[in-house]
């Protein structure tokens, strides 16, 4: 059978499926809020199409809707059904839920809403009241990329660690559980899974020295029913948690003193059940200090970092894992989203688990047993040549270990924490790529020092200065794309070049459409089977989010959060004009909408130059290992802003009142906590004079175009 015919019947064999079966609730009454259970969900494809129920829409988080009422043939004639003005110039890169004409919808600092899908009425607001200095130990923004839902209610992984339960109907909360171990410095911006009753989360803090732990609790009362740590603590002292009987295996794998500065592994974003199998699988993050030296002196794999890990999801007892990245030292996380299905290998149906991480090799691994089936990467890699598909470990270029003396390496985050999604129809997954390279070094031997709720990176800022400079300038050269991946031939089919290196989650449908957010501010839409782009709208801010699709009455619409968050994107003030955006704004799309247009989009802020004055070499250096230290999870490594602040720029009155943002929490309102008593002047002046020097080394008094993707 050819290919267009094979599309051809799976697409009427999924018409059939969406048009004639429905919801066994739908004779008898309409169905209470949020009415989500494990039959409900196991059924999904074939009862609730029109549903997006869980983060991933279904429990295989494929990102596949089987509409096809919006297609590829009339796709042009979508227009603007409704929007809501989401109040934050802060990031929103949340995946809505859409569950019987109701959106649930979560934004900055975890406030939650509820609307009618079909024309954005609220029904509802729910503000958890997360405090300001919340966002200090919250890596990359105060930002939360979605909700889950159950029998009646809807959980939030608030950022300060509250697991917290809502009544679907009202809002009100049910109840509430600290899921943070004290005083560590943790925080959440994942969405929950719901597998078979359990709320199951994990968090954040592996930047910070922090020890990372998943957990799971009842959905009906928030006790809490298993915990499983990543990585040993003590040997000495057991932890009491369903990782107790695995952790001396890990411990062999580490060495020296590594509980004393935390250990990372912190699984921020990606969790995904199997109904059948019953196991939860949960994928795992960078280490803590990120170089090995600093962590685990003499080496080793340092389990269970950058891995996959499935537990069994009753209990949490461990059953196999993967290690990607043995010895983690790149901030090669394995937190991207992970994806099931049954794809036909070599003649025969395996049940697989898919993974596409920042390290830029894609994996599919047997998801029963943990069997490597497959590895290859998809971007240029120059940190291993290949993986070793008989012992699963990586060939890694010994140039590209974390020394002293700064080296240049790729991949720097291939693909982050933005959904790629999966057609069953045109097997391939598509997956946002950043082809990025990043300068990588160390502290010399006895200069890190270990601070508790601090940057870990132990980054050598200051060794060899012009080296780093230079390697610097080839940092700029980053691209972006959105790249076509056959998961059984491992290759690539086509891509489509992005205007910067980053792009928002994918959307695939069986209307042979791929929808993504692109960084021009936009919403566009392609042909799934060659990447033709179709239509294209303005959001006023840039959809980094997981788009979705849902029906409603027989109508689909698509929808997305564009809200501007943290991403390492380079080249952003290269153009005619220096980049803006609007306020985030959730924006939702169907056939022949019209009469609602966006408010005009805000004019663009100046860009100031830096002041000329010469700043000494000595407090530069300073500066650069404080703001390391303390600045860079939310402003970048090079003070260039990863998407909050760009902090080379500043105009003069930003300039004046440094210390009082700072220290005095001028900005407190806008998530900039005050430093005060952690920092001293002279330290902020320091500070202040590498931002001054960044800025003098960056600026350009003219804007050129950028060149031209190829």
């Amino acid at each position: 059978m050819t290919h267009s015919k094979r599309f051809a019947s799976l697409v009427l064999s999924l018409l059939a499926t969406a048009v004639l079966v429905a919801p066994a609730w739908a004779a008898d009454r309409a169905p209470a809020a949020a009415a989500v259970s494990q039959q409900r969900m196991t059924n999904a494809n074939q009862d609730d199409p029109g549903q997006w129920m869980s983060h991933g829409r279904t429990w295989d988080e494929q990102r596949f809707s089987q509409l096809t009422s919006i297609n590829d043939k009339n796709v042009k004639r979508l227009g603007l059904a409704w929007f809501a003005d989401l109040n934050t110039y802060r990031g929103v890169v949340a995946t809505p839920l859409v569950i019987d004409g109701v959106l649930y919808n979560i934004s900055a600092w975890d406030i939650t809403t509820a609307y009618d899908a079909t024309n954005g009425k609220v029904l509802w607001s729910y503000d958890p009241k997360v405090t300001p200095e919340a966002g200090r130990v919250a890596c990359c923004g105060v930002v939360s990329r979605g909700l889950a839902a159950w029998n009646g209610k809807l959980y939030i992984g608030a950022l300060d660690g509250r697991l917290i339960a809502l009544n679907a109907a009202s809002g009100k909360e049910v109840w509430s559980t600290q899921t943070l171990d004290a005083n560590q410095p943790l925080s959440i911006t994942g969405a929950p899974r719901v597998a078979n009753g359990m709320v199951v989360i994990g968090n954040g803090g592996g930047d910070l020295g922090a020890r990372g732990y998943m957990s799971a609790y009842d959905a009906e009362t928030g006790k809490q029913i298993w915990k499983f740590y990543i990585v040993p603590g003590d040997p000495k002292v057991p932890d009491g948690v369903a990782s107790d009987p695995v952790m001396p295996m890990a411990a062999k794998t580490w060495n020296g003193e590594w509980w004393l500065t935390g250990g990372g592994g912190n699984d921020w974003d990606t969790i995904i059940y199997d109904p059948k199998l019953d196991i939860v699988y949960f994928a795992t993050g960078n280490g803590s200090p990120h170089p090995q030296a600093f962590r685990s002196p003499g080496g080793g794999d340092n389990l269970f970092l950058a891995s996959i890990i499935a537990v069994k999801a009753r209990t949490g007892e461990y059953l196999w894992h993967y290690q990607e990245v043995p010895g983690e030292q790149w901030d090669y996380d394995s937190t991207s989203p992970l994806m099931l299905a049954d794809l036909n290998i070599n003649g025969k149906v395996r049940q697989v688990i898919m993974h596409a991480p920042k390290d830029g090799f894609f994996y599919v691994l047997d998801r029963a047993t943990g069997e490597l089936i497959s590895a290859q990467n998809f971007v240029p890699n120059t940190w291993a040549s290949h993986i070793d598909l008989k012992t699963g470990r990586p060939a890694i270029n010994p140039e590209a270990m974390v020394v002293e003396a700064p080296r240049l390496v790729t991949p720097n985050a291939a693909h982050n924490w933005n959904p790629m999604s999966y057609s069953p129809l045109t097997g391939l997954v598509y997956i946002p790529i950043q082809e990025q390279w990043m300068v990588v070094s160390r502290l010399p031997d006895g200069q890190f020092q270990f601070r508790l709720g601090r940057t870990t990176l132990g980054a050598g800022v200051n060794n060899f200065p012009e080296l780093r400079k230079e390697m610097n300038a080839k940092v700029q050269t980053d691209k972006g794309y959105t790249l076509a991946w056959d998961p059984v031939a491992q290759k690539e089919k086509f891509r489509i070049p992005l205007p910067f290196n980053f792009g928002g989650g994918t959307l695939a449908t069986a209307g042979n459409l791929l929808v993504q957010g692109t960084m021009n501010r936009t919403l566009a839409i392609y042909r799934a089977d060659n990447g033709e782009k179709l239509w294209e709208s303005p959001t006023q801010s840039v959809p980094v989010a997981g788009p979705i699709t849902y029906s409603v009455k027989g109508k689909q619409y698509i929808a997305v959060n564009a809200g501007w968050n943290n991403a390492i994107v380079h080249g952003l003030n290269n153009g005619p004009e220096p980049f803006n955006v609007g306020p985030a704004k959730l924006v939702v799309y169907a056939l022949d909408a019209k009469g609602v247009e966006l408010p005009p989009l805000p004019p663009a802020e100046a860009v100031s130059p830096p002041p000329n004055t010469p700043q000494p070499a000595d407090k530069v250096a300073a500066g650069a290992t404080l703001f390391a230290t303390y600045c860079a999870t939310c402003h970048g490594q090079n003070a260039n802003g990863s998407g909050t602040k760009d902090l080379r720029f500043l105009n003069a009155d930003m300039h004046k009142d440094f210390s009082d943002i700072v220290l005095g929490g001028k900005f407190k309102d806008r998530g900039m906590a005050p430093f005060t008593g952690t920092l001293t002047p002279g330290q902020v002046d320091a500070i202040h004079a590498f931002v001054i020097a960044r800025g003098q080394d960056d600026w350009q008094p003219v804007f050129v175009a950028p060149p031209p993707q190829r």
